[in-house]
């Protein structure tokens, strides 16, 4: 009886804990219901760096992480960079397009909400606005020499604007 109720009381915090954070998630959506949905990707049938998308958040606050439109979910993506912006195809969630004229700086840096890595450079995060908003995204390049190369292909994007 002492290991079922036992059992019972573990599968009962379990239960609140996902109750807790699934209720925050959609709080932190209501809270953020305000943001214009996304630009539409243009369909150049390119593809791009693989990697990781990790999620969107408010620009200078690595915690902050954005919860509508998608914006927070981590997926596995490939980035393609051309002279319309950028754009992270997903896979099992919706592809990200981010327009080159809204594109404010590119850095590399070791962490975003959903991940941090072991060195200082292994994220490609891009600053860029929104709707009256600031937002960084991250993106981990599944081969790490994709990252400078990347990083340098963005920064040559933004200074051409």
């Amino acid at each position: 009886m002492k290991a079922f109720l036992g059992i019972l009381g573990t599968l009962l915090v379990l239960a609140a804990g996902y109750f807790g954070m699934y209720r925050g998630w959609r709080n932190r959506q209501a809270r953020q219901a305000d943001l214009a949905p996304l630009p539409t990707a243009p369909d150049n049938g390119t593809r791009g760096v693989e990697g990781v998308y990790v999620a969107t958040t408010s620009a200078g606050d690595w915690m902050d992480r954005i919860a509508v439109h998608e914006l927070g979910v981590r997926s596995v993506a490939d980035l393609a960079v051309s002279a319309d912006g950028l754009i992270f195809h997903r896979q099992g969630a919706a592809d990200v397009f981010i327009p080159a004229d809204h594109l404010t700086a590119v850095r590399t840096d070791q962490g975003i909400a959903g991940k941090v890595t072991a060195e200082k450079s292994g994220l490609v995060v891009v600053t860029w606005t929104h709707d009256g908003r600031s937002l960084d995204t991250g993106f981990r390049p599944r081969r790490k020499a994709d990252t400078a190369a990347l990083t340098a292909t963005i920064s040559t994007l933004i200074g051409a604007q």
